[in-house]
């Protein structure tokens, strides 16, 4: 009794002080629950001590939606929570996100729970008591005087509802969602959020259960994804080869068809598989008039089925914003199943695989209706997208895969203990929302795919799958870093270009010019000392040593440098800048350029055209030369230590030019490019393609 009637004095307390005014600023739904449940006559015996007010508020509505009291849900998580989840410094917090998940994945089973207002508030209010869950946090103050979430709430509970958000991406979308409210989500943005995905899966449903290839679809219970080329005023253009035809697109969770448009119907539906593994390539491509490349709004497609790759269009009168949609979204089912085909997976967890995919895509179209700026970057929405580009990316799915592997085997042996402390998987998301994926889903009920495939978030504990992303995101934030670096020094034009090259490859240069030096024997003394220690290194064997040597000297300057200048701004590389050139003078630079490098290519062409004489003997006397060389060359390999090997090529190379051996050099290079200089090339006819051939 004395517990009950403190309890009663504080919630009177807090109601008369109207402490969850920070809330909304007014008088809201939480006074109402303050008050209703100051009158109740079980308020003290469900005030949890050790929880906040917010927090209690959340888990009263909680165990109304569960049918229990919150000290049953207490109980409850008591008996099934270990020692460590219930340490206090973390109880509170842990006990709320089990409360959490056990009453979302309930709340899911419901028919449209996405338009129950209820559901809605519910999800944000857990995420607001996430932030305070504990009786001695203090309530978070936002400049407006309307309670926002921040990132890390978002990314804890949003997840839990995979519909919503998924641990890989889920930071993505709350910098989306927020960009325009300085980092915190607002109520009615996240609502707004919502009802754009209610929409999305409503279109869906609509485009799933409609005509539209359903002969096709049949044999592999696909589902339409998207659908694209209906209307005139945004058609769908497909070029292959130079025949180019508009029509419908459809992409589905198997494969991308496209019906060329007939006068009042649709030609027979072309298939561009995803599914299989056909070395498929899906990228970017640049389109135009006559097959010049102008405009970047299309989609670049080939496979080893095709004879040749085709190119779909989707022409608007600004920007790209439909490509890079489409691309982001058969991308998205491309790599799902090449994941699902990398590892194998089969059976329950292939259809979880598909869901996650799906969703996914949900989620990009509800984003992309409420938004109204035009750089939402897709792929960093999308699951696989996105671990595709991330550092890491591929050690995020293979923790997928063994994850996935690891629920495989609970299900089978139906050991999943605790359902409760897991979040609601990807699967069971997906039939709750009326949506069937596959044979194996069909054959298992919505209860057994949310009872035994388990979600990707557990009560108190960072899942393997979170620790692999939050890696991934600290190194992706360092490339991010080191991009930046790399965008701020880029410079424009080739004399300027060539500029920078030549003062960063100066040290390099004045050590070739000091080698150089050497070898010509410029200064006798220095040369004589340079070829006795290094003939002694390599008599000795030392010449690993000697670089192992040279790498630590390397090693210490760095960490040298690192300690010296710790503190210190980084030394900026001055390089003095070209004159700058007028049209004229470039475009004789980039003449001259070319036909420098042709130049090069051509003397590429006659030592590989002389080359290919000596090996077909067209010239025998300069043949059997060449093969009594390879012959001697092959016999010293053979008979000869290759320490010695190595020491007789440093002395031919640093001795040549020597005082006693200057003028044979001399002599002897002479030689050698006059028998160059007789050899004959090998013979070349230029065939021309005739125009029968390429009129065909």
């Amino acid at each position: 009794m004395e517990v009950s009637s403190r309890t009663r004095n504080m919630l009177e307390g807090l109601v008369r002080e109207g402490s969850f005014k920070w809330l909304l600023g007014s008088r809201s739904s939480f006074d109402d629950e303050f008050e209703e449940m100051e009158r109740s006559p079980s308020a003290g015996r469900n005030w949890i001590q050790e929880l906040s007010p917010l927090a209690n508020i959340v888990v009263r509505r909680c165990s109304k939606i569960l049918g229990i009291s919150s000290s049953e849900l207490q109980e409850s998580f008591n008996a099934e929570a270990s020692e460590a989840i219930k340490h206090p410094s973390r109880y509170a917090r842990n006990f709320l996100e089990y409360c959490c998940f056990r009453t979302l994945a309930l709340s899911t089973q419901v028919t449209d729970h996405l338009a129950d207002k209820r559901f809605r508030r519910l999800t944000y209010d857990v995420m607001l008591a996430w932030e305070v869950p504990a009786a001695s946090s203090q309530p978070l103050l936002n400049v407006d005087g309307d309670a926002t979430v921040g990132m890390e709430a978002f990314s804890r509970i949003a997840p839990a509802v995979p519909i919503i958000a998924n641990v890989v991406i889920s930071e993505n979308l709350f910098e989306v969602l927020t960009s325009s409210t300085g980092g915190r989500l607002q109520y009615s943005i996240f609502n707004k959020y919502i009802t754009g995905l209610e929409r999305a899966i409503k279109k869906m449903k609509t485009q799933s259960e409609s005509s539209i290839l359903s002969a096709i679809r049949s044999s592999r219970g696909e589902k339409i994804l998207e659908v694209d080329g209906t209307v005139t005023t945004q058609p769908v253009l497909e070029h292959v080869g130079i025949s180019t035809w508009p029509g419908r697109l459809t992409l589905t969770d198997h494969a991308l068809y496209f019906e060329a448009h007939r006068v009042v119907s649709y030609e027979k539906a072309k298939i561009y598989d995803l599914a299989e593994d056909l070395k498929q390539v899906v990228k970017p491509e640049l389109t135009g008039p006559w097959g010049t490349r102008l405009f970047d709004k299309a989609v670049f497609y080939k496979s080893v089925s095709l004879s040749e790759p085709i190119i779909l269009e989707f022409p608007e009168l600004k920007g790209h914003t439909r490509r890079d949609y489409w691309l982001a979204i058969i991308r998205e089912i491309l790599y799902a199943h090449r994941f699902i085909n990398k590892f194998q997976i089969t059976g329950v967890q292939r259809d979880e695989v598909l869901s996650k995919a799906v969703l996914g895509i949900l989620r990009l179209q509800a984003i992309q209706e409420i938004s109204t700026a035009n750089s939402v970057r897709c792929e960093s929405l999308l699951m696989f997208n996105l671990c595709d580009q991330l550092p890491g990316g591929d050690l995020i799915l293979e923790t997928l895969a063994n994850m996935s592997n690891l629920r495989e085997l609970e299900r089978t042996n139906k050991s999943v203990d605790g359902v409760g402390m897991y979040s609601i998987s990807a699967m069971a998301m997906v039939s709750n929302l009326g949506f069937v994926f596959g044979p194996s889903s069909s054959n298992n009920s919505i209860e057994a795919g949310a009872g035994l495939v388990v979600g990707e978030i557990a009560v108190g504990e960072m899942s393997p799958l979170e620790r692999t992303v939050k890696e991934s995101r600290n190194s992706y934030k360092k490339v991010v870093q080191a991009q930046e670096t790399v965008d701020g020094v880029k410079v424009d034009g080739i004399d300027t270009n060539l500029a920078v090259m030549k003062e960063l490859l100066l040290p390099a240069m004045e050590v070739g010019r000091w080698l150089l030096s050497l070898a010509y024997w410029d200064d006798p003394l220095k040369s004589s000392v340079f070829c006795l220690v290094f003939t002694f290194i390599i008599c000795r064997g030392w010449l690993g040593y000697a670089l192992a040597l040279l790498l630590i000297f390397f090693a210490i300057f760095m960490v040298l440098t690192r300690f010296l200048n710790q503190g210190k701004p980084v030394d900026e590389v001055k390089v003095i800048a070209p004159p700058p050139m007028n049209t004229m003078e470039q475009l004789l630079a980039v003449q001259n350029a070319i036909s420098q490098a042709e130049q090069l290519i051509q003397d590429g062409n006659i030592f590989l055209l002389k080359l290919r004489g000596l090996l077909l003997t067209i010239f025998p006397q300069a043949s059997d030369k060449f093969a009594v060389g390879l012959l001697l060359t092959a016999l010293i390999l053979i008979f000869v230590p290759s320490k010695y090997v190595v020491l007789l090529m440093f002395l031919e190379i640093f001795t040549r030019y020597s005082p006693t051996r200057r003028a044979s050099t001399e002599r002897w290079m002479r030689r050698l490019r006059e028998w160059w200089f007789s050899i004959p090339a090998a013979p070349v006819i230029l065939e021309r393609e005739n125009e029968e051939r390429k009129k065909k």
